[in-house]
C-alpha cells in the first residue's frame, strides 16, 4: 500500500468519527507489515478524559489483532481541521511505546500533508527503561 492510500484509507476511518461536542473529525490508519490495515476513529465523550483519540484507537486496535511494534509499518493520521493534525500528547507519550521510534506517521487535512516519527514529535520520551530498574 503506498502512502497515498493509506492516507485515503485513513481519511475513510475519519467518516466513523463521534465528534458531538467539538465537531472535529479524525481519522487514522495503522499499516501492518504483513499487509493488514487497522482503523480508528475520535470518539468523543461528555465526559471528555473518556474521549479516544484517533490514532490510539487504530494502534490499539492493531495490538489488539496480535501486532506489536515491529510489525508496524506506518501510521496515517487525518483530520477535517484547517491546520494538519498532530497527536496530542497523551497519543504522542502512547505512540512512544507502541511505535518503533522510526515509524512513519503521515498526516493530512487534505490540503497539507507532512512526514514525521514519534522520534520527532516526542524527544527526551518517558519509557520502560524509565520506570523498569
Amino acid at each position: 500500500m503506498t502512502k497515498e492510500e493509506l492516507v485515503q484509507e485513513a481519511f475513510q476511518a475519519m467518516k466513523n468519527a463521534y465528534a458531538p461536542y467539538s465537531n472535529y473529525h479524525v481519522g487514522a490508519c495503522v499499516l501492518a507489515r504483513d499487509g493488514r490495515t487497522f482503523y480508528g476513529a475520535n470518539i468523543e465523550n461528555a465526559s471528555f478524559g473518556a474521549t479516544n483519540c484517533a490514532e490510539r484507537s487504530a494502534v490499539f486496535s492493531a495490538y489488539s489483532n496480535g501486532c506489536r511494534k515491529e510489525d508496524i509499518e506506518a501510521l496515517a493520521i487525518v483530520s477535517d481541521g484547517e491546520r494538519i493534525a498532530a497527536p496530542c500528547g497523551i497519543c504522542r507519550q502512547v505512540l512512544s511505546e507502541l511505535l518503533e521510534q522510526d515509524t512513519p506517521i503521515y498526516l493530512s487535512n487534505g490540503k497539507d500533508e507532512t512526514e514525521t516519527c514519534i522520534r520527532d514529535l516526542l524527544p527526551m520520551q518517558f519509557g520502560m527503561e524509565d520506570v523498569i530498574r
